[in-house]
């Protein structure tokens, strides 16, 4: 049976940290929900201009209707983190040990979230300091899975390795 999973995202996210892993998800037989700030608001992706239309607005969604969260990359999670609502959506996966997938820049809404103490995770280089100062194991690896629940990445080179542990959490 597959899982429903909850994309958050907003424009500048990381075009492949988010198609990719997107496919690989699909492939396993999960559906992915986008979630933005309005529902049918277009998105766009820094490097490749990868457009995605928003499924659903953050004031239209709950956490517990969700299986799992995945978080893509770029300068998208920084600006997410600034809002509270995807602050606290993000903090009830994290917090009910559902799966969740963060790449690349995405632990940043998990360290806003204060949900990192004490979990191994990994992030792109920039964010290394701040996930230690959250309080995270942090590893320097291509994926760190931590308690069969977080996934996390550093960057694309990494993404196959993200996509196999993805879909192995999700069962």
């Amino acid at each position: 049976m597959g899982k429903k999973i909850a994309t958050v995202i907003t424009d500048l996210f990381e075009d492949v940290e988010y198609t990719d892993p997107k496919k690989a998800l699909e492939e396993a037989g999960h559906e992915l929900v986008t979630i933005e700030k309005e529902q049918g608001n277009t998105v766009t992706g820094k490097s490749e201009d990868t457009k995605v239309t928003i499924d659903k607005g953050i004031d239209d969604v709950k956490p517990e209707d969700f299986d799992a969260l995945f978080i893509p990359g770029g300068f998208s999670p920084d600006m997410l983190r600034a809002d509270d609502r995807f602050v606290a959506f993000a903090k009830h996966f994290m917090d009910e040990k559902k799966p969740v997938m963060a790449i690349c820049h995405g632990p940043q809404l998990l360290i806003t979230a204060k949900t990192l103490n004490g979990r191994g995770a990994t992030g792109f280089k920039s964010i290394q300091v701040d996930l230690e100062n959250a309080g995270a194991k942090f590893q320097d690896k291509e994926v760190v899975v931590c308690q069969n629940q977080l996934v996390t990445s550093r960057t694309p080179d990494d993404i196959p390795a993200f996509n196999r542990e993805s879909v192995k959490v999700l069962g």
